[in-house]
């Protein structure tokens, strides 16, 4: 079940790499919570620090200073042993899927299983669920290169599956794949999710991706965190340049280019069911006044509606004002844009 206490918790997270020839700050200040059974996602620009991140949370880099709680432990106050036992619960999965060549599909999957000392009939008994939560019955005997890319991450997937984590980290887990088949992997994470109230924390630089499967998103640029929420209101209402040209990648939101002549446009936001109701036919009839659609579009933010319009309201000033009230008071997002 979503919601309740916090899950992953980072509290002013700093990560400086250091050479002979000069210091790097990867992560500056990063403050973070996640709660159970939430997808978050962690989007940014190449090098805006997300690898770092991603590799500090199970502890694969040191932090510099700052403190990451995941459920009960504080990771980075852990010995050796310790830290060996909380990664067993926190499973990854890579762009480059990590696996081994010289074992079979069924051998992979098994193989944290070998490590973490499991008894051969509970590795069985593992290896064939899993094998039938990713959908790869058929490929058991099969070695990584006779697989597609989807394949192999699936493969990934259930290897990551395999110690029953509580949280799994997915660093870039599509960035390979077709989007055909990244449609495919991101629908399994959300049957994953669902069925087994898995926590999943993933990094990616694809807003296509967040508003496919995330429920809330943070915006990472130069190691900090400039923008979080849920991912339906960053959409509706990004509020830096970042978010915003994230955001236009995969609904575009600037004032369409052959509408730039215009001395004024309004921009209406919708979301959930008002992105299905006559809104502007409402408008017309209520206020008997003309509204020009110059453009519209409308995307799926994780299945919720969402959709933008881009109107011209003709009649006196007053009359507009109206209008602008009216379709405030629906809870739609207005804005007036002048001389554009």
């Amino acid at each position: 079940m979503k919601g309740g206490k916090t899950l992953i918790e980072v509290n002013n997270l700093y990560k400086v790499y250091e050479n002979k020839v000069k210091k790097t700050e990867a992560l500056k200040g990063v403050d973070l919570k996640i709660k159970p059974g939430e997808i978050f996602g962690i989007i940014g620009l190449s090098g805006a620090g997300k690898s770092s991140l991603v590799r500090c949370l199970n502890l694969l880099e040191k932090p510099t200073s700052g403190t990451i709680n995941i459920g009960k432990e504080e990771m980075n106050t852990l010995s050796s042993s310790q830290l060996r036992e909380a990664r067993r619960k926190i499973g990854v999965i890579f762009q480059h899927f990590n696996l081994l060549h010289n074992r079979t599909v069924w051998q992979n999957i098994a193989f944290p299983l070998e490590i973490s000392g499991a008894a051969k009939s509970d590795i069985e008994e593992k290896v064939t669920k899993l094998l039938q939560l990713v959908g790869l019955q058929d490929k058991a005997h099969f070695y990584p290169a006779q697989l597609s890319g989807g394949q192999k991450q699936r493969v990934g997937i259930a290897r990551a599956l395999a110690n029953e984590p509580k949280v799994l980290l997915c660093d870039e887990a599509t960035s390979a794949l077709d989007p055909e088949t990244t449609k495919s992997i991101l629908r399994l994470l959300c049957e994953i999710n669902q069925q087994l109230q898995l926590t999943i924390v993933l990094i990616t630089h694809e807003m296509a991706v967040i508003k496919e499967i995330c429920d809330k998103v943070a915006v990472l640029e130069d190691g900090k965190i400039i923008e979080q929420g849920l991912v339906i209101d960053i959409f509706a209402h990004p509020q830096t340049a970042t978010a915003k040209k994230f955001v236009s990648s995969t609904l575009p939101s600037e004032v369409p280019a052959s509408f730039r002549s215009q001395e004024e446009m309004v921009r209406i936001t919708f979301v959930g069911e008002w992105a299905g109701r006559p809104v502007i036919s409402d408008l017309i009839r209520k206020l008997n006044l003309n509204v020009n659609i110059l453009s519209g579009n409308i995307e799926y933010v994780k299945e919720k509606p969402f959709g933008i319009l881009w109107v011209e309201i003709e009649g006196s000033e007053e009359k507009k004002k109206e209008a602008l009230v009216y379709l405030s008071s629906l809870g739609l997002g207005v804005e007036v844009i002048k001389n554009v």
